[in-house]
């Protein structure tokens, strides 16, 4: 057994890129589960839900990870509707398309019906859609941004992320959202249902986000310099730990 109770996991740019797995990243996964880390994997990514993002860390990593192993910003942002199911305009964030029809959310199509606005990663952004949004922010909708990661690794270098697209809003609407997503409250206490144990760490590859959440719970945190950070950058705030990716994490722990 190790003296780690539980790892928080992010998933782009720590166990794949796009569809391309980080080496190892299924073996680490494997020798922490062995030893008995309770494995949680968290993402600001609200394309997916719970359970298209546990199948692709399957598939990718050849770990096979439950749904009820994945917290998203998607699953945060409905967190901030609280009991409310007040009518409902998307922008991107489809992971939280489900969740909100489970809870009786109507979803609407057009500005002016919408009280709350999701926004998110659009893989098929339009100027329609961005319009649509912008409008009805202008019109006194709630203004709830998934995540304003700024943009997320690929095989191909970095690309825009739901950040981005926040920033577009923001532009449009003169109107700053809530953040659903790492480091803020709403996924805080999404996690904090479901993590327990003594001694934890967060592992990720962006300070700001994944590193800021640990610091915020008092956790231990490992940075991968397998996505949007290199070594050599700065990095705020400072990790426990620094490996060149999730396949080192278990030697940490005294694990192989």
């Amino acid at each position: 057994m190790t003296g780690l109770d539980a790892l928080v996991c992010d998933l782009d740019g720590v166990l794949y890129r796009g569809s391309h797995a980080v080496p190892g990243a299924g073996t680490a996964l494997r020798t922490l589960a062995a030893a008995g880390v309770d494995l949680h994997f968290v993402t600001n990514n609200a394309t997916k839900t719970p359970a298209e993002a546990a199948a692709k860390i399957a598939a990718v990593t050849g770990f096979e990870a439950e749904p009820n192993m994945v917290v998203t910003s998607a699953l945060a942002a409905v967190h901030l509707l609280g009991d409310g199911t007040p009518p409902t305009l998307l922008f991107g964030a489809a992971g939280a398309r489900e969740a909100l029809l489970a809870r009786g959310v109507p979803l609407v199509d057009d500005w002016h019906d919408a009280e709350v606005v999701i926004t998110g990663l659009d893989p098929d952004l339009s100027y329609e859609s961005l319009t649509r949004t912008v409008l009805a922010v202008r019109n006194g909708a709630r203004f709830i941004a998934t995540n304003t990661d700024a943009t997320y690794p690929t095989p191909e270098g970095l690309a825009p992320g739901a950040g981005a697209l926040v920033a577009a809003v923001v532009a449009g609407s003169g109107v700053e959202p809530e953040v659903a997503g790492k480091p803020e409250p709403a996924m805080r206490r999404l996690l904090a249902e479901r993590v327990n144990g003594s001694r934890v760490a967060v592992v990720g590859d962006r300070p700001e986000t994944d590193l800021a959440l640990g610091h915020a719970e008092g956790w231990e945190t490992i940075l991968v310099l397998t996505g949007v950070t290199g070594r050599g950058d700065p990095v705020v705030p400072p990790p426990t730990h620094v490996v060149d990716s999730i396949a080192d994490v278990p030697a940490l722990y005294g694990l192989s």
